[in-house]
């Protein structure tokens, strides 16, 4: 699992950002927040998955982006219109995988 650089945080989770990821990365439950990643498939822009589906040990998290961090799903919906606006704004265009690659990733 990689984690951007420059990660998009919901306000409810900015204080705790640090927490939030040690703990999906350590399969400890957290019921109401969501992370924000590239799209699995090419008809999508983003997906938005709950992070209690992290915490099954045969989730495939290999190659997987996290972009983002909501603390529900409503936040998680307006962070992911924010993502979007930020790349169609900055290039006119919706490849956001291209776009925050550019930016970098970082591994963990």
């Amino acid at each position: 699992m990689e984690w951007h650089k420059e990660l998009y945080l919901g306000k409810s989770v900015r204080h705790r950002q640090r927490k939030v990821k040690w703990k999906i990365m350590h399969r400890a439950g957290q019921l109401r927040v969501y992370v924000i990643t590239f799209a699995s498939n090419e008809k999508n822009l983003l997906d938005i998955i709950p992070s209690w589906e992290l915490m099954q040990k045969h989730y495939p998290k290999q190659g997987l982006s996290v972009i983002g961090l909501a603390g529900n799903y409503d936040e998680a919906l307006e962070l992911a219109g924010h993502i979007i606006h930020d790349v169609y704004h900055a290039t006119g265009g919706f490849d956001v995988k291209r776009y925050l690659d550019q930016r970098g990733t970082q591994g963990i």
